[in-house]
């Protein structure tokens, strides 16, 4: 049965908490890797720059599916498709754990990713079908509030960790959340309408191709590879992203939904949203290394060091939640973003072993100003999108942050590679350049929202 505003009590409760689980999971996941990068590569013996494809792997496997996947949940239910997802995410969490090598552990996170991104392409959308429209906005800020608050427990549960046992365990707390979300999501999750066209596997191929070799040239770039072969990585991203973008002109209901393009907020939003998590992301991956390599930081500090960014973001997104009911979001989100571009220049200017205070109130800096921006940016990126369109704007949103992350991750691997010590630095001013590009670009949203209201 589909209700048409939102699940009755308790079960919209229920169905939530699976919803609320499962982003916990993936949330933390990326969060936890990021610390144990330097323990891994030690371990591994590989360079920094090789043992950022623990980060890549996954992401580039989660950028080449999402799109997909919001499809298949347009057509078969975003039930299944969500339901599917946690599975593969929960033993591929085992599989990392119990992987022996660098391969065997990226090939893990490859099916992790898969898996996650059938938990992100439909997991706004399963949001709007659980809960009634007049309480859509303080559900999505609710989403915001889990994500920063596993975010939180990352960095802290991976630098526990770390100081006591090995990597392995970090990945091993999926398996039990994974079982307890799929136990209570079979029974409470909602059905969601179906839609009528076939699935397009000619544009999933093309979209697949242009994400992932977008992110590929990036890296090829990081380990040196001969100019002429990125060049061809390139060409073939290019090639294969026109045909994509002329392929969805033609189609009803498109994979990729650039029809949602052409509403000017909903274009805004999306860009704001790849060059804000691209900043994000660059921050995360280098700031393990910055640390322990230029701050002289010891790996199991890591991670407390770092909490304050999400325990800010978690503060302010209910907060940022509520003033979007009376201020724009592109004001919201230019401020949050400009809070952030600062202190990310603050922190790649700290001196070698700081005060815990004097990082603390940097990261707190930056996770406000995240946190200030997220919530009314996605909400205003669902909401100009049809109910009906929710799959594609869903996996547009999901599309948008993976791409954002999987560039800033690839962005510093290059970084690394080129600039060695020196690079963790670069990375930190390159995530405040992206940041204060996101903070004009978030502006320009006011414009075209009053321009609409016209």
């Amino acid at each position: 049965m589909i209700y048409p505003d939102g699940l009755p009590t308790p079960r919209r409760y229920w169905a939530y908490a699976t919803v609320a689980l499962a982003v916990t999971l993936a949330v933390m996941d990326g969060s936890v890797a990021n610390v144990a990068l330097p323990t891994i590569a030690r371990e591994f013996g590989v360079t920094p720059a090789l043992s950022i494809w623990i980060v890549n792997a996954y992401q580039l496997a989660v950028v080449a599916s999402l799109l997909p996947l919001a499809s298949l949940g347009e057509i078969y239910g975003y039930r299944r498709i969500y339901l599917g997802g946690l599975v593969l995410f929960t033993l591929s969490s085992l599989a990392c754990a119990l992987s022996p090598s660098l391969a065997a552990l990226t090939a893990a996170r490859v099916a992790q990713g898969f898996g996650a991104a059938g938990l992100m392409s439909v997991n706004l959308a399963l949001v709007r079908y659980i809960f009634p429209r007049a309480k859509l906005a303080g559900a999505i800020g609710l989403n915001a509030v889990f994500a920063a608050t596993a975010a939180t427990i990352g960095p802290t549960f991976a630098s526990a960790v770390l100081s006591v046992a090995g990597w392995p365990w970090l990945f091993t707390v999926n398996v039990p959340l994974g079982l307890i979300a799929l136990a209570i999501g079979s029974r409470n999750l909602p059905d969601s309408d179906r839609a009528t066209h076939r699935f397009d596997s000619v544009s999933a191929v093309l979209t697949a191709i242009t994400f992932v070799g977008l992110i590929t040239s990036i890296d090829s770039v990081a380990h040196r590879v001969a100019w002429p072969l990125v060049a061809g990585e390139l060409a073939v991203c290019i090639g294969a992203g026109f045909l994509a973008a002329r392929r969805q002109l033609h189609l009803a209901s498109p994979l990729l939904p650039i029809d949602l393009l052409r509403i000017p907020v909903f274009a805004l939003s999306i860009a704001t949203s790849v060059c804000s998590f691209a900043a994000q992301m660059i921050a995360f991956v280098a700031l393990p290394f910055h640390m322990q390599m230029v701050l002289g930081v010891s790996p199991a500090v890591i991670g407390f060091l770092i909490v304050p960014w999400p325990l800010s973001v978690a503060l302010f997104a209910p907060i940022s939640g509520r003033l979007v009911e009376r201020y724009p979001a592109g004001l919201l989100g230019g401020c949050g973003l400009a809070m952030l571009a600062a202190g990310l220049v603050l922190v790649a200017q700290l001196p070698p072993h700081p005060a815990v205070a004097d990082v603390a109130w940097r990261m707190a800096l930056c996770g406000s100003g995240f946190g200030l921006f997220q919530t009314p940016n996605n909400r205003t990126l669902i909401g100009a999108a049809p109910r009906a369109r929710s799959g594609g704007a869903s996996g547009m949103l999901g599309t948008a942050r993976l791409m954002g992350q999987a560039i800033g991750a690839a962005l510093v691997a290059v970084l690394l590679s080129h600039f060695a010590r020196s690079g963790t630095g670069l990375a930190l001013y390159l995530a405040a350049v992206f940041a204060a590009v996101a903070a004009v670009v978030s502006t320009l949203r006011i414009t075209a929202t009053v321009k609409a209201a016209a």
